[in-house]
């Protein structure tokens, strides 16, 4: 699994002209992709450096500020463009796959008492933030 976690100063998605996620202070948008052979093991780690990173103001984690959380299935973390000019997107995993690992790390932030919202799952969405610092970082689980 992988994710771009972004710290924002407020974010929203947005599905068919519907808010579906929001926050306005301080949070994170985890744009989250999955392959092949990711596990649950894979989600409950990349849960971990989500909740657990501390990229929050003061040096302070997503747990340690109770800061809102905005996670996004993105498979086109896993695009391959070293040939030609159109992505592959052979190595993101079907949705079959994908969506119960998505709904895992969402399940395992809230374990974590984290107010985690979501965008829907195989929806066109509209993803808007506001970038703080700018801070945006890549994890593997």
């Amino acid at each position: 699994m992988r994710a771009i976690l972004q710290r924002a100063s407020r974010a929203s998605v947005t599905v068919d002209g519907q808010i579906v996620a929001s926050f306005d202070r301080q949070g994170i948008v985890a744009l989250v992709g999955v392959t092949h052979d990711d596990t649950v093991e894979h989600a409950e780690k990349l849960a971990r450096k989500i909740a657990d990173l501390r990229i929050l103001d003061d040096e302070l984690s997503a747990v340690d500020a109770q800061a809102p959380i905005i996670v996004v299935s993105q498979f086109t973390l896993y695009a391959d463009v070293r040939k030609g000019r159109r992505p592959s997107w052979n190595n993101a995993a079907p949705a079959s796959v994908a969506a119960p690992r998505v709904d895992d790390v969402v399940d395992r932030l809230r374990e974590r008492g984290l107010e985690v919202g979501t965008g829907v799952f195989g929806a066109h969405m509209d993803v808007e933030l506001i970038n703080d610092g700018p801070v945006t970082i890549i994890v593997e689980a």
